[in-house]
């Protein structure tokens, strides 16, 4: 739900929430009621972020009030954002470049408050299992993430790159909730899963099962076919000790998560958001692995343009230097 605003006068613009840009004040916003953030379900990595987001915001500035909830994921978000239903969500890189080209719908108005963590692809399997490469499974069943989220969506483009179709070539499994997969690994009901990013929960669980993980990756030759059918996505790494017992990084390929704000949200309560949050980087960094990859210099570099990222951000952006 749209949180409600009011709107104060000028004797309120000299207090710690009013931004500054050149000697010339933005006016405020007092925030009233919640400022709602769409996440997916429950067992994925963007409740996991939400929450922690949520929780570290919330207590850096106390007047504002930002509540998570669980959706269906990034395909969910992005219709609710447009209706007005959200104030902000997390979408995944491959619905989000979907939706902001007009790929399949019309081109959406809505901006970016942050890029949140990288989201390099790979699939995990049991230690002991027979596969190794991404043709090893061909034919088998494949959890390939939870219905709505980006996840499958980035599978798509990635398996598409190597020739090979989703629900053709492998036996296909959506997930109602994202942390029934890694159950579906460890008891054989599904040859691997599909998941992406540092520190994914699911990746997590399996590896810390009794029977340990291994992760299959494109190899080099692979990426290099995709990137040349699909160049929006980027080689990203896996540092080594991103998950227990991953003594080597992973190279893959992949793409940035955002936050993304319905289209009318107010200057002036993007400029606050993003001046909480790049002030409690370190804070928010401490608290969860991958957010410490949210800083604004990520956003700038992951935002497919410019003009996409909110123009309160941007003003907080060039005021600390990042953009001109």
């Amino acid at each position: 739900m749209r949180f409600a605003m009011t709107l104060l006068g000028a004797a309120l613009l000299a207090s710690p929430a009013a931004g500054q840009t050149g000697g010339t004040a933005i006016p405020t916003t007092t925030i009233s009621q919640t400022i709602s953030l769409g996440t997916a379900t429950p067992g994925g990595g963007f409740p996991l972020y939400g929450n922690a987001f949520a929780e570290v915001m919330n207590a850096a500035d106390p007047q504002m009030s930002i509540a998570p909830r669980n959706t269906r994921g990034s395909n969910e978000n992005i219709p609710l954002l447009e209706k007005g239903e959200l104030d902000l969500a997390l979408v995944a890189g491959e619905p989000a470049y979907e939706a902001f080209a007009g790929i399949g719908r019309a081109p959406v108005r809505l901006k970016i408050l942050t890029a949140i963590y990288s989201n390099p692809g790979l699939f995990v399997v049991r230690a002991n299992s027979p596969y190794r490469t991404i043709r090893d499974l061909v034919g088998q069943p494949v959890a390939f993430g939870a219905r709505g989220s980006g996840l499958p969506i980035l599978a798509r483009y990635v398996l598409d790159g190597l020739g090979l179709k989703q629900d053709e070539d492998f036996k296909a499994v959506y997930l109602d909730r994202a942390g029934d997969g890694p159950a579906m690994v460890e008891d054989g009901r599904v040859a691997a899963l599909w998941g992406a990013g540092i520190g994914w929960p699911g990746f997590a669980a399996v590896a810390s099962s009794a029977a340990g993980a291994r992760f299959i990756a494109p190899s080099a030759e692979e990426i290099t076919r995709i990137r040349a059918r699909h160049a929006f996505l980027k080689p990203l790494t896996v540092p080594a000790g991103s998950y227990p017992k991953q003594t080597e990084p992973i190279a893959s390929l992949g793409s940035w998560s955002f936050i993304l704000t319905r289209e009318d949200l107010p200057d002036d309560v993007a400029y606050r958001l993003a001046r909480t949050l790049h002030g409690v980087e370190a804070t928010f960094c401490r608290k969860l692995t991958q957010a410490c990859e949210t800083n604004a210099s990520n956003t700038v570099a992951a935002a497919p343009k410019v003009e996409l990222i909110h123009p309160g951000v941007m003003q907080y952006f060039r005021e600390i230097g990042v953009v001109k």
